[in-house]
Parts: C-alpha cells; structure tokens; sequence
C-alpha cells in the first residue's frame, strides 16, 4: 500500500472495494431463513441503491433549513446540497437559493425553497474526519477513529474549501459507501487582511463594505470592521456574522 509523508496507508475512494464479508456464523434457523432473503435479493445494482423509495428518508424539513451538506429527496431524484444563500427580496417573503446537485447523474440545479415548501432530508452514514492537507488539487482527510485516509477533490467541496484549517474536524456523509457530501463546522474565525474605507456619517444600518479575508475570500461587513479585526464568517453563506471577541 502507498503512503502520503509518513503516515499510515491512505485510501483513494475512486479505487475503494467493498471488503469481502469473510466466513458467515452459524445462524439460528430463524435468522438463516431471513438471512437467505436477504441474499436472494443481492446483488443491488448502484443506481437502485441511489434511488429515492429504496432508502430511509428522515421527517420532512422546511426547505429554508437546507444547508450545504444535505442530501434531499426532490422531484423524484436524490440531490446534494452544494450551496444554499439566503434572499431577502424588497418584496415578496424570503427564501432559500440552493445549488444542488444530482447524485444519480450529476446535473446541477438552482433551486428557490420558501419557508413553506416541504423536503424530504435522505438518511446518509455520517463520519467524522479530521483535514489533513492539500496536495495539488486534492484534500486529503483522516477518518478519526481508523485513522485510515482518503483525497476528495476540490471542487467536491467547492468553495468552501477555502476555510479548510489543518486539524480542523468535518462531518463526511456518505451513501452506498461513496462520499456525497462535506459538512464544515458552522463558522470560523478569520482575519480581515484588507477593508474598504469608511465613509463619513457611515453606519452599520446604511451599508456594508467589501474586506478580504485571511484565505483570500471576499465579504461584506459593517463599515466599522477594519483591517487587522478577527471575524467570525458562516461556512454555510460565506458571509460575515459579527466581529470576534
């Protein structure tokens, strides 16, 4: 097995194999009659396993809720959650913006969820890694408690790549032992290396001003942030939340 600098073997999930479930116990007579149903159906084709109706689906959520991570049941098909932004339009209520993404195909979709709208929240294994490093365009993670390794992509994790600290703990969610979602923490702290300029009479109410961050992202904040300030920043929105304290 190769290793990355060191460390432990590291697995690649685009080459990842289902182990072999090895020599079966001795069931009893009850259990091996189930347990042979249960073979009589194997094996499942992927694309059954990735559609909607063959898996457990949570209670439904408000499509306001829905956060880069989550992976919904919508218009008869399994989406990620890749981006979501707020909207607060000058009329009319406000909603959800959600980019998602089909896990079946990998179309892309731009979807607008009100307050009222329904989704239903699809039932993923979740596992907690730890961020290693960035190799090239790759991200190399650690799982926590087998310590065994993997690479995802950059844009797997688009964006939001960009607040990846080392050490820093996710959540990977996984469906038919593929990874189909990253969720990061919900905010972090970051330094505000370059601010616009107040203007005179400014106030936090009139408006917001442009400042880039420690990892290179832009945001708005209230026109009393200045350079040098510590920031804390919503991973979910990338945008600005209140000033550190």
């Amino acid at each position: 097995a190769s290793t990355s600098r060191g460390r432990l073997p590291r697995r690649v999930w685009s080459r990842f194999r289902r182990p072999s479930a090895g020599p079966r116990r001795s069931l009893h007579p009850r259990r091996a009659e189930s347990a042979a149903a249960l073979d009589a159906t194997a094996p499942i084709r992927a694309f059954d396993r990735l559609s909607p109706g063959n898996g457990n689906f949570m209670a439904k959520i408000s499509g306001s809720d829905v956060r880069p991570g989550m992976v919904i049941e919508f218009d008869g098909s399994l989406w990620a959650a890749v981006k979501t932004g707020a909207v607060k339009p000058g009329k009319g209520p406000a909603y959800n913006q959600v980019e998602l993404k089909n896990l079946l195909d990998g179309r892309k979709l731009n979807q607008r969820f009100g307050s009222t709208d329904r989704v239903e929240e699809t039932e993923v294994e979740r596992r907690q890694y730890q961020f290693l490093y960035k190799q090239g365009e790759q991200l190399v993670f650690m799982e926590t408690t087998t310590y065994e390794q993997i690479e995802l992509a950059e844009d797997f994790v688009g964006e939001r790549s960009a607040f990846l600290q080392d050490g820093m703990n996710v959540q990977l969610q996984l469906h038919s032992d593929k990874p189909i979602g990253i969720k990061l923490p919900e905010s972090v702290i970051l330094e505000v290396t370059e601010a616009d300029p107040s203007l005179k009479g400014q106030t936090a109410a009139s408006s917001y001003k442009k400042a880039v961050l420690e990892n290179g992202l832009t945001v708005q904040v209230p026109p009393f942030i200045e350079t040098g300030d510590k920031i804390i920043v919503s991973t979910d929105e990338v945008a600005y939340v209140k000033r550190a304290e």
